[in-house]
């Protein structure tokens, strides 16, 4: 697979059924290994490893229903609420490495931001990565220049 911008990890990557598959952590299990997936265990990787984020709060392929329709945002990263609850705080959007990160990626994770009203979304193709911090009671957002440590 392609060298990506995030730093390398040891990719636990196995052929199944004639399928070439990548070890999910946080799903726990082999995925098919696709260019967008490639991105995901890398990113999910880059976040546990260098940014300190607790694989124990985050979660691949969160289903979510928006006006009627089930969706699934790539990754959520969550924070324990007062009460102990799991409260979303980071929702992640991959795009293969050849995919432009354009304004329709970012219109797509504002729509599932609607639903879960977090603080930080983040866009990542491997080689580009873009965050912002919403205010949502503001309806801003600004662009970081980094990804936050661990939340």
């Amino acid at each position: 697979m392609q060298q990506l911008n995030l730093p390398p990890y040891q990719a636990n990557v196995k052929k199944i059924g004639g399928m070439v598959k990548i070890m999910d952590i946080l799903r726990r299990k082999f995925v098919a290994l696709t260019p967008e997936e490639w991105v995901r265990q890398n990113f999910v990787h880059f976040l546990i490893e260098k940014k300190g984020y607790s694989s124990t709060l985050m979660a691949n392929e969160v289903a979510l229903e928006l006006n009627g329709t089930k969706r699934r945002c790539d990754t959520v990263v969550y924070t324990l609420g007062d009460n102990g609850e799991l409260k979303p705080r980071m929702i992640i959007e991959y795009k293969a490495p050849d995919v432009e990160i354009t304004q329709r990626v970012f219109n797509q994770i504002t729509r599932y931001n609607m639903v879960l009203q977090v603080e930080y979304l983040v866009v990542s193709n491997g080689m580009k990565h873009f965050c912002c911090r919403v205010d949502i009671e503001k309806g801003e957002y600004v662009f970081l220049k980094d990804i936050p440590t661990e939340l």
